[in-house]
């Protein structure tokens, strides 16, 4: 209606209403078969752990490219996966399970990079 709305709350509740002012009361027979769990063939499928999703990023990880602010090289992360798994997927789980992000997580170091064209025109 033209209000600005600034409380959570209230806007939990102006996107409510829109979806259900969206949405019919008419369902399709897909929507059927899902409600009625005709239709549940993504249930035999498992969801990737956190555990799994470090794994398979680590394994990906281009061995080629240079060292991180870490100074640990790709090649001896992506050879200590089994080791090294389980710890960060720790570290990484943490924050979702209390819904904060610690503090020394916020900040990060943010550098131009040279790429082409001349180096004072960043």
């Amino acid at each position: 209606m033209g209000d600005l709305v600034t409380q959570d709350i209230e806007k939990a509740e102006v996107l409510n209403n829109f979806f259900a002012s969206v949405f019919t009361g008419k369902s399709s027979s897909h929507t059927a078969q899902v409600a009625e769990g005709k239709d549940r063939d993504w249930e035999k499928y498992e969801l990737p752990t956190v555990e799994d999703q470090v794994r398979d990023c680590m394994r990906n990880l281009k061995v080629h490219k240079s060292m991180g602010p870490d100074e640990i090289h790709t090649w001896v992360l992506r050879e200590q996966v089994d080791e090294v798994a389980k710890p960060l997927s720790i570290i990484f789980e943490k924050p979702w399970q209390f819904s904060e992000v610690p503090t020394n997580q916020k900040k990060g170091n943010i550098t131009p990079i040279f790429k082409k064209g001349r180096r004072g025109e960043l």
